[in-house]
């Protein structure tokens, strides 16, 4: 894995900005509260009846093209229900390292911070971290089900929080497999009626790496928005994102962060459409 951070600032190529707004915390570069526009969810079409599905507006055109576009837009057969007044929520957390917050010294990582965050006086919320280190989106689809529905027994509400596909590039797997996989489990997940929220790719110190994680992210938010369903992109406003890098640079095996990484995940989590996938204000 290259070292960036003793490269010459000046030969690395200028990313465009992502904007500007609120930061977490104050003192970092800052974010924007508007979803960046490659990634934005695609409008659902009028009517496939008769034409059949349509191809998304604007697709990317990196090496995520390369997945299957004949993946249609995807109608759960279940509907998600909100219940008034108290809801019984069980929200599991499934994914690989970052989603367990290895090497987060306070032991919290993104999803410890997240459900802080996710106090509500509507919601009795009940939250499980099933992050594996090492795993891939095939081991999700494995284990997913087996490993979340006794959790959720008894809830009335059930929610999945899904991160995962930095292994994938890792092991070599192909992006037709990858995406594959993300699909399964979504469809799987929304025909039983569980809400699925996924929180998008981070980016490394290796150049090289990054250019396919930001492709497979790319495709994840396409599978994700052929399907209605909220897409977090982490992968962009962290390239660019100096505290970010230099908790990268920081950290023992240079690869996960340390508390401020978390906690700018967290941020870019809460503030991309967190609340609204709740129903809460």
């Amino acid at each position: 894995m290259r070292d960036r951070s003793n490269a010459p600032q000046a030969t690395e190529a200028p990313r465009e900005p992502y904007g500007v707004g609120p930061a977490y915390p104050s003192s970092h570069t800052q974010f924007t509260d508007d979803a960046p526009g490659r990634y934005a969810a695609s409008p659902a079409p009028d009517d496939t009846s008769a034409t059949g599905p349509q191809p998304v507006s604007g697709a990317p055109s990196s090496s995520a093209s390369a997945a299957p576009v004949e993946d249609p837009y995807y109608t759960p057969s279940a509907e998600f229900t909100v219940a008034e007044g108290l809801r019984d929520v069980g929200m599991v957390f499934v994914g690989a390292s970052m989603t367990a917050g290895y090497g987060d010294p306070k032991g919290l990582g993104w999803v410890g911070r997240v459900v802080a965050r996710t106090q509500h006086p509507d919601l009795d919320l009940t939250a499980y971290n099933l992050g594996v280190r090492g795993n891939t989106s095939g081991d999700v689809v494995a284990r997913w089900g087996a490993e979340c529905h006794p959790r959720w027994k008894g809830r009335s509400e059930r929610r999945l929080v899904l991160s995962v596909g930095t292994n994938d590039v890792l092991s070599g797997m192909t992006m037709a497999r990858s995406r594959l996989n993300l699909a399964n489990v979504l469809d799987e997940a929304t025909n039983a009626g569980i809400g699925v929220f996924v929180v998008g790719l981070t980016p490394t110190l290796d150049d090289d790496l990054n250019r396919r994680i930001e492709a497979l992210a790319e495709a994840q938010a396409d599978v994700c928005a052929r399907r209605g369903i909220t897409y977090v992109d982490c992968f962009r406003p962290l390239a660019t994102h100096d505290q970010w890098m230099a908790d990268l640079a920081a950290s023992p095996d240079r690869s996960h962060p340390g508390q401020a990484g978390y906690g700018l995940i967290a941020w870019l989590v809460l503030h991309n459409g967190w609340n609204d996938w709740l129903s809460i204000s």
